[in-house]
């Protein structure tokens, strides 16, 4: 989605081609993905290239391996409201958007970020250094 205000652009979501959203994906995900953790981020990772052909129900080709796909989460344990919770996610969303933008992240991954209750106090700043260190840790991050 992009919002224009007078002559500035801004795009405020991931492209649609980027996003993690069917069922099945998230299954694999969460049944053969690694997870890395940080002091107030987690990741969970899925190398697309490793997975074998028997997990995934389409035939596997180079399109399927040279997807990205980013997820995030963040729960109710987090904060009850909706507002805290909803901030957090824009501000990883628009870290790894501009990762994208620059195309600094590696393709064949599916990748799901999930916040843990001490992103709270944390500035934008140290959520996308945050996330940059989760992502150079699997070697995403070019």
């Amino acid at each position: 989605m992009t919002l224009e205000i007078g002559n500035l652009t801004f795009h405020v979501m991931l492209p649609p081609n980027n996003r993690l959203k069917k069922i099945r994906d998230f299954n694999l995900l969460m049944e053969h993905g690694r997870w890395y953790n940080g002091s107030f981020l987690n990741i969970r990772v899925l190398e697309l290239a490793r997975l074998r052909k028997e997990y995934y129900p389409k035939k596997v080709d180079d399109n399927f391996k040279n997807q990205l796909k980013l997820a995030f989460a963040v729960g109710l344990k987090v904060h009850k409201g909706a507002v805290k919770r909803n901030r957090v996610r824009r501000q990883m969303r628009e870290v790894a958007r501009l990762l994208l933008k620059e195309d600094a992240l590696k393709e064949g991954f599916y990748i799901l970020f999930v916040a843990k209750k001490s992103v709270l106090d944390k500035s934008y700043a140290e959520i996308s250094e945050e996330m940059k260190l989760l992502l150079r840790k699997d070697k995403i991050l070019s």
